[in-house]
């Protein structure tokens, strides 16, 4: 006679709160790769930027040196070139 009514679920359900859990370890592991990636980025950018400083500054030295050498190597053929006028007087 009387028909009964199948009452809907209240509240949460496991199969709900399995997805939200799951959802959310999903976004938490994303964001941790995500950090964990941009600060191995940032450490490896400062590394190559003390070497590029430290590859301009050597590059510099370099400069600096060849001219030196061609210095010297000007200053050995002029005083061989001396060397040799006084030996022949």
């Amino acid at each position: 006679m009387f028909k009964s009514k199948k009452q809907a679920a209240n509240g949460i359900t496991f199969g709900m709160f399995f997805v939200v859990l799951m959802s959310m370890a999903i976004v938490i592991i994303l964001a941790t790769t995500k950090i964990y990636l941009s600060n191995q980025i940032y450490y490896e950018s400062k590394i190559v930027n003390k070497m590029k400083t430290e590859v301009s500054a050597l590059e510099a030295e370099k400069i600096l040196l060849e001219q030196e050498v061609e210095a010297l190597t000007f200053k050995n053929k002029v005083t061989d070139t001396i060397f040799t006028i006084y030996e022949s007087d």
